[in-house]
Parts: C-alpha cells; sequence; structure tokens
C-alpha cells in the first residue's frame, strides 16, 4: 500500500513524530551494521582486528559523504516538486539523479582503490592493524555502488514523507548482518575480510529492494507528460543542496581521520578504545542527523506548497523531539559508559577501557547541544540556505580538529575528546541564530519569497 504522506498538512508535531520516528528506527538499524561488525572484530578475532575496522571506519566516513550528499540533494529537491505537486519534474529529478550518482560512485571507487593505502600512512596506522585495515577497506569499495543507490532510494522515499518503507527494509538488513558477520568469522573461520564480506552482502541486497520499490513507487504516479531522462537544470538544484551537503560531511570525515592521526600517535590501546567509543558516540549523532534530514523534507515539502508559517511550528516541534531522544542517551553514556565499551571488547586493556569511558563521559553531557544544531541545520538545508549551513558546519570542523591537535599535547587523549562539546557549542549557536534569522523576522521574508520561486517554478 502506498505510504506517501503530504508533510504540509496536519499539526506539525504529530506530522514530524509519525514521519521522523522510523527514520530514528531506520538509523538505529543502519548503525546495527556498523556496531555488529565492531562487535564481532572484537569479541571474536581480537583488540587488533576491532582497532583496524576502527581505524577503517574514519575513511569509509569519506565515501559515505558523497552518497549522503547525493541523498540530500535528490531528496530536497524531489521534496520541495512533490509539495508543488509538479509530478513529472518530480520524476525528472529522481532520474538525473540516479544518473549522476552512478558517475560520482564510478570515479569515487577509481579514487578509492588508488588512494586507500595512502589514507591509512597519511593517519599513522600502525604497522599491526595496517593490512587488516587495508583490506577491509578495499572490500568496502566494491560495495559502494549498494551504497549509493540505497541512499538516493530511501532520500526519494524520504521525499514522499514515507520513512516507513526504508525502515523495514534496513530492519531486516542490518539484523541479517549481524547473523552474516558470526557466520563468516565463527563458522568460516575468517578475519576482518569476514566482517566486511557479511557487510558488502547485505547491503547488496537491501538496496536491490530498495531500488525496485522505490521505482515501482514512482510508477504510480500518472503524468499526461514523459518524465525527461536527464535535465540540466535540476541537476544545477540538485547539486546546489549535493554539494555543500557532500562538502560538509567530506570535510567532517577528513577532519575525524586528522584527528584519528593525533589518536593513532597514542597507541592501539587508545585506538581500540576511542574505536569501541566512538561506535557509541556515532549511534546518536547520527540518529539525530538523521532526524534533522527529516526535518529538512518537512521543511522542503513546505516551501515547495508555500506554507512559509509550519516551518517555525516545526522547528520547536523536532526540537522537542530531539532532546526527548538525546536526554536518556546521555544519561545512559555517562553513567553506564563501561559496560557498554566492553561489549565491544574480549579482554581488553585497562587502556581501552579507560579511553572508551573517559570519551564518552566527556561528549555525552552535550548532545542536546548537538541536536539543536542538527535541527536548525536540517531546515536551512531545507531551504536551500546552504551558504549559512556551510558556516556552521565548518566552523564545528575547524574547532574541532585545531583543539584536538592543540590540547592532546597538554591533556593527552582526553584533550581530544574535550574539542567535540566546544566544536559542538560554538557551531550551535551559530546554526541556531541562522535559522532565527531566516525563519522569524519579517526583514527576511522577501529573500525567502525569492528562494522558494526559483527553487519550485
Amino acid at each position: 500500500m502506498t505510504q506517501n504522506k503530504d508533510l504540509t498538512v496536519g499539526d506539525p508535531s504529530k506530522v514530524l513524530r509519525s514521519f521522523c520516528l522510523p527514520m530514528f528506527g531506520s538509523i538505529i538499524f543502519q548503525q546495527l551494521y556498523n556496531i555488529a561488525d565492531s562487535f564481532v572484530a572484537g569479541k571474536l578475532i581480537g583488540e587488533d582486528a576491532l582497532a583496524a575496522v576502527g581505524n577503517s571506519y574514519e575513511i569509509t566516513l569519506i565515501f559515505i559523504a558523497f552518497a549522503f550528499g547525493c541523498n540530500m540533494g535528490c531528496s530536497v529537491i524531489v521534496s520541495q516538486l512533490f509539495g508543488a505537486r509538479k509530478i513529472t519534474d518530480m520524476k525528472t529529478a529522481v532520474n538525473t539523479s540516479l544518473i549522476s550518482s552512478s558517475a560520482v560512485c564510478t570515479l569515487l571507487m577509481a579514487v578509492g582503490f588508488a588512494a586507500n593505502g595512502g589514507l591509512l600512512a597519511l593517519i599513522q596506522t600502525p604497522e599491526n592493524i595496517f593490512a587488516d585495515s587495508l583490506l577491509y577497506l578495499n572490500i568496502y569499495i566494491l560495495s559502494l555502488p549498494f551504497v549509493f543507490f540505497y541512499n538516493v532510494a530511501t532520500g526519494i522515499f524520504s521525499a514522499l514523507g514515507d520513512s516507513k518503507t526504508p525502515f523495514v527494509f534496513l530492519a531486516a538488513s542490518s539484523t541479517a548482518n549481524v547473523g552474516a558477520d558470526i557466520l563468516f568469522v565463527a563458522g568460516f573461520g575468517m578475519g576482518v575480510d569476514g566482517v566486511a564480506c557479511a557487510t558488502f552482502i547485505c547491503q547488496g541486497v537491501s538496496c536491490i529492494l530498495a531500488v525496485a520499490f522505490v521505482l515501482r513507487r514512482l510508477a504510480g504516479f500518472k503524468t499526461e507528460e514523459k518524465a525527461r531522462l536527464f535535465s540540466f537544470e535540476l541537476f544545477g538544484k540538485i547539486s546546489a543542496v549535493a554539494v555543500p551537503s557532500i562538502l560538509q560531511q567530506g570535510f567532517i570525515s577528513v577532519g575525524n581521520i586528522l584527528i584519528q592521526g593525533v589518536i593513532n600517535g597514542f597507541g592501539s590501546g587508545v585506538i581500540a578504545g576511542y574505536s569501541a567509543a566512538v561506535k557509541l558516540n556515532n549511534l546518536v549523532i547520527t540518529s539525530l542527523t538523521t532526524l534533522g534530514n527529516g526535518v529538512s523534507n518537512y521543511t522542503a515539502q513546505n516551501i515547495g506548497a508555500g506554507k512559509r508559517k509550519r516551518i517555525s511550528a516545526g522547528f520547536k516541534a523536532a526540537l522537542k523531539l530531539v532532546w526527548i531522544i538525546s536526554i536518556p542517551l546521555s544519561l545512559l553514556y555517562f553513567f553506564v559508559g563501561k559496560p557498554l565499551v566492553m561489549l565491544f571488547m574480549d579482554e581488553p586493556t585497562d587502556t581501552a577501557i579507560q579511553t572508551g569511558v573517559m570519551f564518552l563521559k566527556v561528549v555525552a553531557p552535550f548532545y542536546m547541544v548537538i541536536a539543536a544544531k542538527l535541527v536548525s541545520d536540517g531546515i536551512l538545508r531545507g531551504a536551500g540556505l546552504m551558504g549559512r549551513f556551510m558556516i556552521a558546519t565548518f566552523t564545528d570542523l575547524i574547532l574541532r580538529v585545531a583543539l584536538a591537535f592543540t590540547l592532546s599535547a597538554p591533556l593527552g587523549a582526553t584533550g581530544i575528546w574535550a574539542a567535540w562539546p566546544i566544536g559542538w557549542f560554538i557551531a550551535a549557536i551559530l546554526s541556531v541564530s541562522f535559522y532565527i534569522g531566516a525563519f522569524t523576522k519579517g526583514t527576511k521574508r522577501r529573500a525567502y519569497t525569492k528562494y522558494r520561486k526559483q527553487t519550485v517554478k
């Protein structure tokens, strides 16, 4: 049954809750991919394997950044066209997104295979985990087409107001990934390559199903005029959202790689502890980011429909939602960090445990702050205000990288962790201020109206 949802009608609080909660569930299951990889590597292979998977993960985020950008570019423009009921243009935007994403993916795979070894050397990967890190990365790159097309497909579902179908796909594939990880490692006696292969297979199945279902959904929209295969005009609009989103995620990933280089200087024990704790942290941050993406879809649909007043109401509703989610997780990580970190390690060293626990104690109390930033980021991106969006994002990144290098000298690894909340806090002030300036002050209304006319004409 079709589950397309018009986000431009109904109480904003109920609409966002109904739309975003399945997205939250989806990202929880998506994170199971990474958590399962780390859990199996740490428990069934060893601390070095956990360090290798965690070390490789920071580089995989560069590739994910491009897929995420393709997702957001497609999702925001399709949302606006769906809100404006321009169905033929909407289908053309989908076609354009699929073709352009294919080209980006092909280029990225070529670069990845050529540069993986150099990237691992750049971040000072210890010799004892270098080979496993490279093996994991090379297998991961083979799965990039699945990652890209899955992201575009889920972006289309979200644009149509359907967050439940992607949830079903992810719940099934993530659960299967846990079993496949154990089968390949414990059953077949494989190492890090088994962890990577399990993820490859499960991502492939979920991608194929998602693309098939989204094409079927689009076929249900009947139009008199046939959609074009590619539109340079729509490609430009998609790129206007996608490129800043790619830069945002890409620079964050590069920043994390630089930070990983600082961490690697403290040895494999600290790397393992950080690898375990950052998985837990990323579960929260990625979940909040996904809810922010949902706010982008909500904003874009309402801009397409010309319903500006609903955006401010949506901001307040979304803020309540992310705080309800982030506060319990902050408390959980702060007070129960040690047993959570130890879930990923078998016979861990004291250094690994202490590192993971300290990381969580430093960053967890500030999840409410980053949650507020990600909600206002979502509105800025959904409205196409990408310049302001990027300023807030780059401020966070630059501060975290600079402070990680600066504070690690006098404070050790703890100084690196302290960079997170400082960057979050300052960037949150900027992002929320940009939202207030664009959507709650009458002097900005003309700029908004001009932007909307350019976007949905």
